[in-house]
């Protein structure tokens, strides 16, 4: 069960919230026209598209995001659209004392219809990340957000991007080859804007994984795949929101490509993708059933960590499906995720299944034990095994030398709530 230590804990570790690389955004306003383009560059394929129909407190939208279910980026019906870019601000040497119990881009998102609805929202609440956040509008409003504050748009375009290092030095050609094109036209179309994404893209290990183009005032965007600008696939949003609520995979949208393809099958998420998918093609059960026997006698040391991935991305969907299309804040420690709604699901009960075969198995490392203890306690509770939950939390941090420090807060704010204390 090495391996699936590893695994664990570099999830853990770059798992951050909003833990995007260096992508190119920028938002365009001329002739009556608003359009946002980005590439979003980082080292894990396998992206994902989420639609959220309305409800009586939200408004419908559509997510892309990888496979963490975390929102990468995102647009209303209203069109109001929100993208990250890493920032890599020192959260330690601001004064950041309020922040919002959740990922208040996606409060704003669900609540307001422009830029100015969503200050209201903003000024309320310290923005504490260490992205930097693209907020623009049909009416062709647009702001900057970071923790030191807001920028407002000033002419009819506004980029978010950032810089790499390169041999030790900071390379900005992306946002500066960005800004000399959108100053030296007037244009405003998906063809200028998807040139401006062809030549910021980036290839290598880190590589833009997927590029859209958002028409917010007609509510279309027209997506690009693993910097392939040749090959659209255009969604109309207000006719995909009318089928409801549903997970996709990005790729499915495409032809196959070997650059594509090879960048995929070299990742460490490959197999766990690849029994994901068989999921849904054979039925959860049916296939969780399937490897854990496998695993019994399976020679594979990635497939205990890839079922072990597999079963954090099932309960990932889950909270997914039934929170609207917000993600699994407990995951991140955010304080909303500690408000547990519960509700059954057959998607926890597989998750409950893999977790506690792994947990069982011979010579597991402690803390590795321990932190699916206090996942399964996550489980049971949401699923209304009240007793069992507070017995397996309870078990996830009896030993704080043998548990990950994660686990420990969110064992100990899990025990609070389970015993009134909260």
């Amino acid at each position: 069960m090495n391996k699936i230590i590893l695994l664990l804990v570099i999830s853990m570790m770059t798992s951050g919230f909003h833990s995007l690389k260096a992508c190119t955004i920028f938002s365009c306003s001329r002739g009556g026209k608003a359009y946002v383009a980005s590439n979003e560059d980082d080292t894990t394929p396998f992206t994902r598209i989420w639609y959220n129909p309305a409800t009586k407190d939200r408004y419908a939208s559509i997510c892309f995001g990888a496979p963490d279910m975390q929102i990468a980026a995102a647009m209303n019906e209203h069109g109001l659209f929100f993208d990250y870019a890493a920032a890599n601000y020192d959260l330690s040497k601001l004064n950041l004392t309020n922040p919002y119990k959740s990922d208040i881009m996606w409060e704003v998102l669900g609540r307001c219809k422009n830029v100015e609805e969503a200050m209201v929202i903003l000024k309320q609440y310290d923005y504490i990340s260490q992205s930097q956040v693209l907020l623009a509008d049909k009416e062709g409003n647009s702001i900057l957000i970071n923790p030191k504050g807001i920028i407002k748009k000033e002419g009819d375009f506004q980029i978010n991007s950032n810089c790499n290092m390169i041999n030790g030095k900071l390379a900005c050609r992306r946002p500066e080859i960005a800004n000399e094109m959108l100053s030296e036209s007037k244009e405003n179309n998906v063809n200028f804007l998807k040139n401006i994404l062809d030549k910021t893209h980036q290839e290598g290990e880190l590589n833009t994984l997927y590029s859209t183009i958002c028409d917010l005032k007609n509510g279309m965007i027209y997506v690009y795949l693993f910097h392939d600008y040749n090959t659209v696939y255009k969604i109309d949003l207000k006719a995909e929101l009318k089928k409801g609520y549903r997970i996709e995979n990005l790729a499915d949208h495409f032809p196959a490509t070997f650059a594509y393809e090879s960048f995929s099958k070299n990742h460490a998420l490959y197999l766990k993708e690849s029994i994901f998918r068989e999921m849904t093609d054979k039925g959860i059960t049916a296939t969780t059933d399937r490897y854990i026997s496998e695993s019994k006698t399976s020679k594979n040391k990635n497939l205990d960590p890839a079922l072990l991935e597999v079963a954090l991305q099932l309960i990932k969907y889950s909270w997914n499906e039934h929170n609207n299309g917000g993600m699994w804040d407990y995951w991140f420690s955010k304080p909303l995720g500690y408000e547990i709604k519960q509700y059954k699901d057959s998607k926890l009960d597989c998750a409950d299944k893999l977790l506690k075969y792994l947990s069982a198995k011979d010579h597991i490392d402690p803390k590795l034990q321990s932190f699916m203890y206090e996942i399964l306690g996550f489980t049971n509770l949401t699923q209304g095994n009240n007793i069992l939950a507070k017995e397996l939390y309870e078990k996830a941090i009896f030993n704080p030398e043998q548990a990950y420090s994660v686990t420990l807060v969110r064992g100990k704010e899990m025990l609070e709530r389970i015993n009134g204390n909260k």
